[in-house]
């Protein structure tokens, strides 16, 4: 079975999370209307879609109820790049803070992590083929 991956992120403020995946993460803009934009890295799309367009609370999935806590909660979005030495560079010149500098981990990949302007917790990585 032929299969790709694209997320939905369910976000506060469209402009601004355009802008940081644009801006401090290298992403392109495929789409970007009022109520949703598609960015892409390589083979890597984000939907972008604002609470508001959920419904208040009911519905059989997402709602702007479910969603008031910790939007992510649980899922870590790995993107694996080229080269983390210039991802991580990108991203500190865009000032925006590490939750966790690059570093060597135990299991032998490097990364570093941060969280979106959602809460959405992001851990850039180097493509171990790369190597």
């Amino acid at each position: 079975m032929a299969a790709s991956l694209r997320l939905e992120l369910f976000v506060v403020d469209l402009p601004r999370s355009v802008d940081f995946y644009r801006s401090v993460l290298g992403f392109e803009v495929e789409r970007h209307q009022e109520k949703y934009a598609s960015v892409r890295a390589g083979s890597a799309v984000l939907g972008l879609v604002p609470v508001t367009n959920l419904p208040k609370s009911d519905g059989p999935g997402f709602t702007q109820d479910r969603l008031a806590g910790g939007r992510g909660a649980g899922v870590e979005i790995v993107l694996e790049v080229d080269d983390l030495s210039a991802a991580a560079a990108r991203v500190t010149a865009a000032g925006y803070p590490l939750s966790e500098p690059p570093q060597r981990r135990a299991w032998g990949l490097a990364d570093f992590r941060l969280f979106d302007p959602d809460g959405y917790y992001l851990r850039i990585t180097h493509h171990p083929q790369d190597d």
